[in-house]
């Protein structure tokens, strides 16, 4: 077999209504697997957030108790705001400050609730639809409590971005439950990607989270490579298996999955010091009486939040209608032992560049453009039976590759050209970390250069856009 790469496996995931992919089932009182279990008193938040994933639009904002999430105050509808013809921007701002008015026409409510009292002939019928929300707890300022402003929230919905997420689902969770199986991690956890990014391969947060399973940088280098050539947080099955294993540490010091999966939300130190202050590993008594500086309204609502997904997924056809499942991946695996530029790669599979890219999406842009290689030791993806032939392609391109390098200067020489270059270089182009809210246009223009320059210089396509926390070389003006 010729240096360069070999075959290593072949993932076969053929097939439409025969592939397996698993129904995994809550448990509950009545049930012998405790493993997930329900949690009766969370099933408030349980059915909030059921709404948010299967009953209202993005277009759909509830204004909300965030200690009580029963009590949703309104709904507002902005749909035909959408439709209005609005840019982006615009509908965004628009929204936005409708809903902070909304916010204080209800604190307003609550406060002229609590200063004539719940059941007073002076209120109006809103006035009293709201205050029957509030009729199994009694209390002098219940209303007033409830007017703070970190007790009244907005969410949107999500009902388009979650069908999404179960449609593109179906390409990868014939291959993440066959991980979890084996890593001895419930199934019905290859469902949390549902909660944490909807599927999304390309999903970056605001702090530096990536990939479906949306790990940190930190954590995602103790199970991953995450370089400037690869970040495997953004390989589905990459890092599946990592999720599986972090997973699996949070239960194995923690005792039990629901701790174990709001640990993946708020932490494992974070969840531990919650168990030992109340001494207490029901996660019911921590949501209720835990109030820790960092134990927020995400963390508190995280295991609700995958109970409910995990429901509306199991039952998409009763929440959402008919939807139309991605076929899973057919695919197989190719090692690189040695740094292969990834062009070469695509013409020895006869594979397009950019649906290799696509099947390898933690390959940065760098390394599909050229300008860095595919690293050795890389597990390439390739489509199913594209390495037949590949061998003899392979030894034949990179041959041909090497005759047309030009050769080799004297050490010394090579030495000097290297170094004017890279202080040439150094000289006309500078590294910029892509901050949220930045596009192409409005770092040219704060680089005095083009945003074709740019694309130039890094391999971009055109109406490619750019995504937060990614590094660009700009040449400057």
């Amino acid at each position: 077999m010729p240096r360069g790469l070999r075959l290593v496996a072949a993932v076969i995931l053929t097939g439409w209504l025969s592939f397996s992919v698993s129904s995994p089932v809550l448990a509950d009182s009545r049930s012998g697997n405790q493993q997930i279990p329900y949690l009766p008193a969370l099933q408030p938040q349980v059915e909030f957030w059921k709404q948010v994933f299967a009953t209202y639009s993005s277009r759909e904002v509830m204004i909300h108790d965030t200690e009580h999430l029963e009590r949703v105050y309104s709904v507002l509808d902005f749909r035909s705001l959408a439709d209005a013809g609005l840019s982006d921007a615009e509908f965004e701002a628009s929204k936005k400050a409708e809903v902070a008015d909304e916010k204080d026409r209800i604190r307003g409510l609550l406060l002229h609730i609590h200063q004539v009292g719940g059941e007073s002939s002076e209120l109006s019928e809103e006035e009293r639809r709201i205050a029957a929300l509030f009729d199994k707890e009694r209390g002098s300022y219940q209303f007033l409590e409830a007017a703070a402003d970190d007790r009244i929230r907005s969410q949107s919905g999500l009902r388009e971005r979650f069908a999404a997420g179960i449609e593109i689902s179906r390409r990868y969770l014939p291959e993440m439950e066959a991980i979890f199986r084996r890593e001895g991690v419930p199934v019905a956890l290859t469902r949390l990607p549902l909660v944490e990014s909807c599927f999304n391969v390309n999903a970056y947060s605001k702090v530096g989270a990536a990939g479906i399973w949306q790990f940190m940088p930190g954590t995602g280098r103790l199970y991953m490579r995450v370089d400037g050539a690869a970040d495997e947080r953004r390989d589905p099955i990459a890092s599946t298996l990592a999720a599986a294993q972090h997973l699996k540490r949070d239960y194995e010091a923690l005792g039990a999955w629901p701790l174990a999966i709001t640990a993946y939300n708020h932490g494992r130190g974070g969840v531990a010091r919650a168990v030992s202050t109340l001494n207490s590993t029901d996660l019911q008594e921590i949501v209720r009486h835990y109030k820790g500086p960092a134990f927020k309204f995400a963390s508190r609502n995280f295991y609700a939040e995958f109970l409910a997904a995990l429901e509306v997924e199991q039952n998409f056809e009763e929440y959402l209608g008919p939807l139309n499942p991605h076929y899973p991946l057919a695919i197989e695996y190719i090692l690189v032992p040695d740094r292969v530029p990834f062009a070469l790669l695509a013409r020895s599979v006869q594979t397009p560049a950019g649906e290799l890219a696509e099947l390898n999406p933690a390959l940065s842009d760098a390394v599909v453009s050229g300008r860095l290689s595919v690293p050795a030791g890389y597990s390439l993806r390739v489509p199913l039976g594209s390495s037949d032939g590949f061998e003899g392609r392979y030894a034949v391109l990179s041959a041909a590759e090497r005759a047309s390098q030009p050769p080799r200067r004297a050490r010394g020489k090579t030495k000097v050209a290297r170094g004017a270059a890279k202080a040439s270089a150094k000289k006309k182009t500078v590294t910029h970390r892509v901050q949220p809210g930045q596009t192409l246009s409005t770092i040219a223009k704060r680089y005095g250069t083009s945003v074709q320059a740019i694309r130039r210089h890094n391999g971009l396509r055109n109406g490619s856009g750019v995504r937060s926390g990614q590094n660009l070389v700009i040449p400057k003006g």
